[in-house]
């Protein structure tokens, strides 16, 4: 039965298809896509943390078969906060360079803001440079010009790249206002590639459960591609255009569920009370292409950020598991100055 926010969560009974032997994903501390160190934790910032380090350390972890990871925090904040010095941290340890850049995926939405804001910050405070950093965002409206106050270029643009350092040419977002849209599509895959892959893909969910723009449906190994949107999405997406549903666009092109597969390392960013039941479809049931998120229990490197609030459908047991193994193995702190 679904619970309902402020009422106590109750046990589920078992279900076909339940993983009862999941282990908690841990980074491995092998090399990296040319060698480099694999990815730190973070310290003071573990599940149930109430607040986390101020500073930009790392912990150490050591090797084990990685597996999908459910990190949750206390509420939005100390989860965009989370993942901020998450993606920090795993680009200092990268240690990009002029012939070696960090490859990163980005979502676009309003969960992403807080952890964009704290990257913001981590930049203008030193800590963090994007110079040797390329971009890849998920997806963009078909027809809604750049310019557009709603279009994900301007999204971009106002909301991260022109606070930070990165090079214009190395954010690269789908046009979707190209002539030939699925030759749009298909250069940007090859971009992908010629970059070397994604090293690590950050994305949202809708309350649905879609991933960039892949509606209920997908293949589970689509590619970037045109994308028809579900009533669901347009409605949700009609608050940024004055609650006109005539004003917000219909179609879309977006990575496939498959182009994010292939990242090395996969962050999902899930918060609200309003997605816990598509928390619950990701990775409490089996994978299926209605909930098109649950794909990513199948990724070898997956690692879900949510605040309490999102993990109101989950049993407590659940809960409970994944709280318990992300504190364990945290002990050894390693200083950046050290690297």
């Amino acid at each position: 039965m679904r619970t309902s926010r402020g009422l106590r969560r109750l046990p589920r009974a078992p279900r076909a298809g339940a993983h009862p032997g999941l282990r908690a994903w841990t980074p491995l501390a092998g090399r990296g896509r040319s060698g480099s160190p694999g990815a730190a934790g973070l310290r003071g910032s573990h599940a149930g943390s109430a607040g986390g380090s101020a500073g930009l350390n790392l912990l150490s972890w050591k090797p084990c078969v990685p597996t999908m990871r459910l990190v949750i925090l206390d509420n939005y904040d100390l989860a965009s906060e989370w993942a901020a010095k998450y993606i920090c941290n795993r680009i200092i340890q990268f240690k990009p360079g002029q012939d070696r850049y960090f490859t990163l995926g980005l979502p676009t939405g309003s969960t992403p803001l807080g952890c964009y804001k704290k990257l913001i910050e981590y930049h203008k405070n030193g800590d963090l440079s994007f110079k040797y950093v390329k971009t890849f965002n998920m997806d963009e409206y078909v027809g809604l010009p750049r310019n557009h106050p709603e279009s994900y270029h301007s999204y971009m643009w106002n909301n991260f790249f022109k606070h930070i350092d990165i090079d214009p040419n190395n954010a690269h977002i789908l046009d979707g206002n190209a002539t030939d849209l699925q030759a749009e599509c298909d250069a940007f895959e090859k971009k992908i590639k010629e970059a070397g892959g994604i090293d690590l893909f950050v994305g949202g969910i809708g309350p649905d459960g879609h991933i960039a723009f892949n509606e209920p449906g997908s293949s589970l190994v689509s590619r970037t591609r045109l994308k028809t949107l579900a009533m669901d999405t347009i409605l949700a997406n009609a608050k940024y255009f004055d609650g006109d549903l005539s004003k917000v666009p219909t179609m879309a092109l977006t990575v496939g569920v498959g182009t994010v597969m292939d990242a090395r390392e996969v962050m999902i960013l899930i918060t609200g009370a309003h997605k816990a039941f598509a928390l619950y479809k990701a990775i409490e049931e089996g994978v299926n292409h209605m909930w098109t998120v649950s794909a990513f229990q199948q990724h070898p490197r997956t690692i879900f950020v949510c605040d309490e609030d999102a993990t109101l459908e989950l049993r407590v047991k659940t809960v409970k598991y994944f709280k318990g193994t992300d504190t364990r193995g945290e002990k050894q702190v390693l200083d950046t100055s050290t690297e």
